[in-house]
């Protein structure tokens, strides 16, 4: 469904990307892995359409859509969420979810139904009528969730939608983008939540200092020297080897 070629980005001397390629075939969930800093958001925004690549192809179901702005994108069928949500507060959480609707919607009558069946799918249809600013974060995860949903899109690319959730909001989160999946959707996930990751997706990339350094099933990754020192620093794999046979 998604195909990115040697995508690269540099800021002044800084190189943040660097010929980066992943595949995410449809209907599955992909992570995409680093460290901080390791280029993983600037990767998302290229994908996106939110920074323009210095080089290199992005192509969803074959099309060519590298340079793209974020709302043609979207029209052709896939959305990004961001780590830190920002609903418009002086609306419900109806409204805010009808603002993806609007997409292909413009009429508001069926706008907000559908911003209805979504919020209910996702499990907020007791909250649909109230303000966007009284949820909480775990809420506010769903709402961009449900928020990108509306839009139609069928491939999401979701930015830490973990963050900042207890354990029982991650596991409910995980169930939800399990559910969203197996309705037809498809999923590249930036993730630092481990248990999210090891639960959800199939295959993940590990990205590190703008280079993919490996790809594999999450099991496998965690056992690649170079995405254990990627984390854990220089000489942590053989420390971790030496340990395992004292």
């Amino acid at each position: 469904m998604l195909e990115v070629r040697n995508l690269s980005k540099s800021f002044g001397g800084l190189t943040a990307v660097s010929k980066a390629s992943l595949d995410v075939p449809e209907g599955s969930i992909v992570g995409l892995l680093g460290p901080n800093g390791a280029g993983k958001t600037t990767c998302f925004t290229m994908i996106a359409g939110f920074t323009r690549a210095d080089e290199g192809t992005v192509r969803l179901r074959g099309e060519d859509i590298t340079g793209l702005p974020p709302h043609r994108i979207c029209a052709l069928g896939m959305v990004r969420t961001f780590q830190i949500v920002q609903p418009f507060a002086g609306l419900t959480v109806q409204e805010n979810i009808a603002v993806g609707a609007y997409l292909h919607h413009r009429d508001r009558r069926e706008a907000m139904a559908l911003a209805r069946d979504v919020g209910t799918r996702l499990g907020m249809g007791g909250v649909l009528d109230q303000p966007a600013s009284s949820l909480t974060i775990a809420g506010r995860k769903r709402l961009e969730l449900a928020r990108a949903l509306a839009t139609d899109a069928k491939l999401l690319l979701l930015d830490e939608v973990m963050a900042g959730l207890i354990p029982s909001e991650v596991s409910e989160i995980v169930g939800i983008i399990r559910q969203i999946r197996d309705e037809g959707h498809t999923f590249l996930l930036i993730e630092h939540v481990m248990q999210a990751v090891m639960s959800l997706a199939e295959t993940a990339y590990v990205l590190n200092q703008g280079k993919m350094i490996a790809h594999g099933t999450p099991h496998e990754l965690v056992k690649d020297p170079a995405v254990v020192e990627a984390y854990l620093g220089h000489g942590a794999a053989a420390r971790l080897q030496e340990e395992n046979h004292a």
